[in-house]
C-alpha cells in the first residue's frame, strides 16, 4: 500500500504525474515508484496500484497537472 498520496503528490515530476495517470488502474509504474520512494521513503514492492481514495484525489488534481 503507497503511502498517503498527500505526502508525495504535490512534490512528483509532472512526467511521473502523467504516467500514473495514463493508466490509473494499473500498477504505478516504476518511475513514478521511484520519485515517491526518493520522497517519502517508502520501499516499493513494484506492484502497487492506486487506491479509489487516491484515483479520486488525483482527479481533482488534474486541471493543475494538465
Amino acid at each position: 500500500m503507497l503511502p498517503d498520496i498527500h505526502t508525495w503528490w504535490p512534490q512528483l515530476s509532472i512526467e511521473a504525474k502523467h504516467a500514473i495517470w495514463e493508466s490509473p488502474n494499473e500498477a504505478v509504474p516504476a518511475s513514478a515508484l521511484e520519485e515517491i520512494r526518493t520522497l517519502t521513503g517508502y520501499a516499493a514492492t513494484g506492484d502497487e496500484t492506486l487506491s479509489d481514495d487516491d484515483r479520486q484525489f488525483i482527479e481533482t488534481q488534474r486541471e493543475p497537472v494538465d
